[in-house]
């Protein structure tokens, strides 16, 4: 494939992402990435019951490129410009290593409630990325928005795992800080090429890392095939790891990066009430109340104006 020139050449596979005409569009896009992130713990729990935390996290990445290779290849997607790969390695590093691994090692020993902590304060984290990266101004109102609806989330999630911290916090916020950069970067390349292109080359950039540690790993954790390992593998690895974030950094390309990250703060409730059905995790009568107050601050934020 040849590498793409600086005046990207129009054509239905590489038209670039539609822009903030859309908010409409790019907002639905966004709540999907939202909801298939929400699934991304609970599948990971299941996967973890037949995958050690390495093979899950590096089985997952491989199949994702593959997924994501066979459509750059058969589309015949030309490679992107020489200035892309830079940011193209960070949104490889944040969202395809090093948020699926940290996170994958703090559920060995977190419940799902508790590593919602870090879905809760991604959108805020993600806004502060994007400010310095890309010099958004949100308005202060969107601010204000923002910080309640984060101290909402993280008030509920710490009260449901019981307010103590443990040794997987570390990892948590590591994920946190590391996915935010990821998004942030993906974002911005959603603005001049297709979301799909930006974490199918990310995928792919990864791989001289990810077949070899997958081999590694598979050699040294052991395997046990069930229902649920496999299941939550495939999901992780097809829906949170490539389609999820398709219709993400579309959506992040349509109404910008601070008002895609605030849909976010919804996330953490999805996964509970996932959690609830899929691993039996119980829910308290405050969800309700986190909901409802958590709504009325993503309706405030997708309203302002920065």
């Amino acid at each position: 494939m040849r590498a793409q020139s600086s005046a990207t050449t129009a054509s239905p596979i590489a038209v670039a992402t539609p822009g903030p005409e859309r908010p409409g569009v790019g907002t639905f896009q966004a709540a999907l990435g939202v909801v298939a992130f929400s699934l991304t713990f609970p599948a990971t729990a299941w996967g973890l019951e037949g995958f050690g935390p390495w093979s899950l996290v590096a089985v997952r990445s491989v199949l994702a490129a593959v997924i994501a290779g066979t459509a750059l290849l058969v589309l015949r997607v030309p490679l992107p410009a020489r200035r892309h790969w830079p940011g193209l390695a960070v949104v490889g590093a944040g969202v395809v290593l090093g948020f699926p691994l940290l996170t994958t090692l703090a559920l060995e020993t977190s419940t799902t409630a508790h590593a919602a902590v870090v879905v809760g304060l991604l959108p805020l984290t993600t806004a502060l990325f994007s400010a310095l990266r890309v010099g958004t101004r949100p308005s202060r109102t969107f601010w204000i928005a923002a910080l309640a609806g984060a101290a909402a989330v993280l008030a509920f999630t710490v009260q449901q795992s019981g307010g103590a911290l443990t040794t997987a916090d570390l990892y948590l916020f590591a994920a946190l800080l590391v996915c935010a950069a990821g998004y942030t970067e993906g974002g911005r390349l959603a603005r001049v090429m297709p979301g799909w292109q930006v974490i199918g080359w990310a995928l792919v950039l990864c791989l001289p890392l990810t077949v070899p540690v997958t081999a590694l790993a598979l050699a040294h954790e052991p395997v046990h095939l069930t229902a649920h390992s496999v299941t939550g593998l495939l999901w992780v690895a097809a829906g949170s790891q490539f389609v999820g974030l398709v219709v993400w950094y579309r959506g992040m390309a349509a109404i910008g990066i601070p008002k895609a990250s605030q849909l976010q703060l919804a996330q953490p409730l999805l996964t509970l009430v996932w959690s609830v059905l899929l691993l039996g995790e119980h829910l308290t009568v405050a969800a309700p109340l986190t909901a409802a107050a958590v709504l009325v601050c993503i309706a405030v934020t997708q309203r302002s104006r920065g």
